[in-house]
């Protein structure tokens, strides 16, 4: 059969047992198993137990289930909801100040915990009704904590650019780098249209500032700036040429569950378990579906797939942003039903050699990758923040929460036609950092 005609058949199959209900790795297993036993014989699939544990045998996704230790000890707390009263009152003075206190919030719990939906609902809890109690339109309120949950796979640490890095062989530590203005320029198109929003609601009081003494202002801080000073000390570790990304990951997980039960009194066993058991399952099916990514790539390889598929597109007379565009509306597409990590293990493969022969740069690719990813988080059918503010304030209906979404999809919008015209957004800190790459 033509590779192109049989990796038509393949997307088909995947799609139809991946709706079916099943888990995603279980659904590429399932996928795999049965191309390799119709078009390779069954000799094939005794290759299959060794791809799926050699794709686990990498040093580097050790810093996947740290990382998540490290979000999950912080989501525990109430460090979400400290964050953000910090945020509040050292921002109050600024025009539209609770707004932008939740946007900030959202950024640098994200950069915390590297979870888009604990992020939703940790500053969520605090934000939404402190928001709405002063009079701001529930699509803002709903709309802001939504999108700024998404923030989360894109400034780092982030545990999404580090199966970008894994899948893709690509350095993890300039695949933070890249994340970081990128994620600065969505923050400030978020509290943009945040504040136009609100501005054009007509309730000017709502831009008016508060009032809080110093003291109110210093004594919140001792309970937020040891958290950042993890962070902040994890990115110098890791930059500095200290220690590798799953090192620090290891000890910045360490010191964050120390920090939850000095400060937070995290002392109870079962609130230490619960942290591990989460944890613990989201690493497993990450770790899952990296293993089972790996085997259906070797399908799509061993078919020669994906080896068609790019020569295919190669041999189009096309210009490379039209490719460009079409990758975006696939991956926006994929990212609409499917989580994150799986697409990009899915895509990666067959994306990568086709990006690259067209001149784009792997590092710069990830971002806008990511960024599709987050337009996924808050748009229907799947929508997963959607849910989850759902599930924070049930009186706000779902139209709501996706209509006050929509706009930050736009400026989402807006941040990859930036990325475009202007690649260095992206490129230019990890070349400055760590040096040019060649």
């Amino acid at each position: 059969m033509d590779p192109l005609l049989l990796g038509a058949l393949v997307a088909l199959c995947t799609i139809i047992v991946l709706f079916s209900g099943v888990s995603v790795a279980v659904g590429l297993l399932i996928v795999s198993a049965g191309f390799l036993m119709i078009f390779d014989g069954m000799r094939s699939l005794e290759l299959m137990p060794e791809i799926l544990f050699g794709k686990l045998d990498n040093f580097a996704l050790l810093s996947i289930p740290m990382f998540i230790i490290m979000g999950a000890s912080i989501a525990s707390t109430r460090a979400g909801a400290d964050l953000y009263e910090a945020l509040e009152r050292w921002l109050t003075r600024v025009p539209g100040g609770l707004v932008i206190s939740n946007l900030g919030a959202c950024a640098l719990f994200a950069a915390m915990s590297g979870s888009s939906p604990a992020t939703c609902a940790a500053i969520g809890k605090m934000g939404i009704p402190e928001m709405r109690k002063r009079g701001y339109p529930d699509g803002v309120a709903a709309g802001s904590i939504a999108a700024g949950g998404t923030l989360g796979i894109l400034i780092p640490p982030s545990v999404t650019m580090i199966v970008y890095g894994i899948a893709t062989e690509t350095s993890i530590g300039r695949l933070f780098l890249a994340g970081v203005i990128p994620g600065l320029l969505l923050v400030a198109l978020f509290m943009a249209w945040s504040l136009y929003s609100t501005w054009k609601s007509g309730n000017a009081q709502l831009l008016t500032a508060g009032s809080y003494t110093w003291r109110e202002r210093f004594e919140i801080l001792p309970r937020v700036l040891p958290f950042l000073g993890i962070i902040l000390g994890v990115l110098y570790a890791m930059y500095g040429g200290i220690a590798t990304p799953s090192e620090t990951a290891a000890v910045g997980a360490l010191l964050c569950l120390l920090i939850a039960m000095v400060i937070y009194k995290l002392w109870a066993p079962a609130a230490l378990w619960t942290v591990l058991r989460d944890s613990t399952k989201e690493s497993v099916m990450i770790l899952f579906i990296i293993a089972a990514a790996g085997v259906f790539s070797y399908m799509l390889s061993s078919l020669f797939i994906t080896q068609s598929i790019a020569e295919w597109i190669g041999t189009l007379d096309v210009n490379r942003w039209v490719l460009m565009g079409t990758v975006n509306v696939f991956l926006l597409i994929a990212g609409f039903f499917l989580p994150p990590v799986a697409v990009i293990l899915m895509a990666a493969p067959i994306l990568l050699p086709i990006i690259t022969t067209a001149g784009f740069d792997p590092i710069w690719f990830a971002v806008v990758l990511t960024i599709n990813m987050e337009i996924g988080l808050i748009s229907p059918p799947v929508g997963l923040n959607l849910y989850v503010i759902n599930g924070i304030a049930p009186d706000i209906s779902l139209k709501t929460i996706l209509t006050g979404s929509l706009p930050f999809v736009a400026c989402m919008v807006i941040a990859i036609v930036l990325l475009c015209v202007f690649p260095g957004l992206a490129t230019w800190l990890p070349d400055a950092v760590m040096g040019p790459s060649f």
